[in-house]
């Protein structure tokens, strides 16, 4: 299916600083909302204890994430603290072309190119109470060595000045408001959602 026919009006993204919990609020918003898609990105990170291969991420090795750039499967991909992340185009339009609501989880590098290709979208900067407790947050995970944590940290500040580019911010302060807020906003986003 050609690009044209494709209804981004349906498309939120999602993004923001890692730590700030997206993923978390990502499924706390399929729990409210299940007719939403959630797309499921690509890494070359290995997976974290309890992460599975196609329900968190898609865990390729380099080689085949650079097979799938060479084939323009990507509908965005980016760098990030040393591991490539990118989403794949087809199911994403697949499911935008049939009418369903699509959420993308990404890092703002993503976001930025899905907004040069799909600017009808909605966009949405998922933020932290404060830069203190992201720390706390990634710090107290304990899933990643102290240098990756110092790189994410360095890399939030960046993101989290970026906030302005994107529609809406809504800060994670409770998991249960942030993802009714989020539902709210993919509800409103190309009226009327058929359930």
């Amino acid at each position: 299916m050609s690009p044209e026919h494709v209804d981004a009006t349906r498309l939120t993204v999602l993004s923001g600083p890692s730590g700030v919990g997206k993923g978390t609020v990502v499924a706390e918003v399929r729990r409210l909302f299940p007719h939403v898609w959630a797309s499921v990105s690509c890494t070359t990170r290995a997976p974290r204890n309890g992460e599975t291969d196609g329900v968190q991420y898609h865990f390729l090795s380099d080689a085949e994430f650079d097979a799938l750039i060479e084939a323009d499967q990507f509908l965005e991909y980016a760098t990030f603290a040393g591991y490539r992340y990118g989403t794949p185009r087809k199911p994403v339009d697949q499911h935008l072309t049939a009418g369903r609501p699509t959420l993308l989880e990404i890092e703002l590098q993503g976001a930025r190119q899905v907004r040069q290709s799909m600017p009808e979208a909605q966009f949405v900067f998922l933020a932290p109470p404060s830069y203190e407790i992201l720390q706390e947050r990634l710090v107290g995970r304990g899933t990643e060595p102290d240098e990756v944590i110092a790189a994410r940290l360095e890399q939030a500040r960046t993101e989290l000045a970026a906030a302005g580019e994107f529609d809406l911010v809504v800060v994670n302060d409770d998991i249960e408001r942030a993802a009714a807020e989020v539902v709210a906003l993919i509800e409103s986003a190309g009226e009327p959602v058929v359930r």
